[in-house]
């Protein structure tokens, strides 16, 4: 990779000054829970409402999709020119150079969700450095919840629309300890026997379903210890709720216990298998 990552930064640096450099400053971090924020309320006036349209790979988009795309695009422009940019909902124009930094949109991810009208969907915001998530922002509007992920996790409530700073309840997370036999969270729409056996290994006190990157939340938060994907899933799903849990101590790696990296180009941005979990013990554990 070239070293891209300095230029663009600098050229951040005029909207935002000198702390941007770090890409997980305070000050970018919640600029960018507001996008979050304002896409959420965007999605919300089309709950309920939107119908679907078919996509070439066969996933449905929606308005509320390309509304919050929209606006976390020009919030971008704004607070990281220079800086590519890779959305799901403009991915076929995407052309992949050498970089050392981007950023990863799910302007709305659990579209199902949405259309089935159960709540679990979120706006996804990270960015990536070297192949590593250090920046994450999941938005969940109908629970007015957001997290975040840079030098540490946090958890707040904040309205669909609301700006960061009119935050409540806004708290410090980790993940928790494992128990002898951990919870587990997995898909509700992508169950698969590959992660039916993981968990079997791992003799788990409990399993429970979520959809969108909540999963990765609520591992940060310490309400389950693991969630194994075994499953499709693209970069833009997974990044931000990656940066949240390893900002919460945990780790995100595939299931023999490596680098879970992004940046793959050569794969069309596609993940391979993973585990986000509380301890890297936890997967060897189930691996073993």
């Amino acid at each position: 990779m070239s070293r891209r990552f300095d230029g663009a930064a600098a050229r951040a640096e005029d909207v935002l000054g000198r702390d941007v450099l770090d890409f997980r400053s305070s000050t970018l971090i919640e600029s960018l829970a507001d996008a979050a924020s304002a896409a959420g309320a965007a999605i919300l006036r089309h709950y309920g409402v939107a119908k679907p349209v078919t996509k070439r790979d066969g996933s449905p988009v929606t308005v509320a999709d390309e509304e919050a795309d929209a606006i976390i695009a020009d919030a971008l422009a704004r607070l990281l020119p220079g800086v590519p940019v890779l959305s799901e909902e403009r991915a076929s124009a995407f052309e992949a150079t050498d970089f050392d930094a981007f950023v990863l949109v799910d302007p709305l991810d659990g579209t199902k969700e949405f259309l089935a009208g159960n709540g679990d969907f979120t706006v996804n915001i990270a960015i990536v450095v070297n192949g590593a998530p250090v920046t994450g922002i999941v938005y969940a509007p109908t629970r007015a919840a957001v997290w975040t992920g840079g030098a540490d996790a946090q958890a707040a409530t904040l309205q669909p629309g609301a700006a960061m700073a009119a935050a409540a309840d806004r708290r410090i997370i980790r993940v928790r300890r494992p128990a002898p036999h951990p919870a587990a969270v997995m898909s509700r729409t992508h169950p698969d026997a590959d992660t039916q056996a993981f968990l079997a290994r791992l003799a788990v006190s409990d399993i429970r379903c979520a959809g969108s990157s909540l999963k990765f939340c609520m591992i940060a938060e310490g309400e389950v210890d693991i969630y194994p994907r075994f499953g499709p899933t693209m970069e833009w799903d997974t990044a931000a709720g990656h940066a949240i849990v390893v900002a919460a101590g945990g780790v995100v790696l595939t299931p023999e216990g490596e680098p879970f990296l992004y940046a793959k180009s050569e794969q069309g941005y596609r993940n391979g298998p993973f585990v986000a979990a509380a301890t890297r013990e936890l997967i060897i554990r189930a691996a073993a």
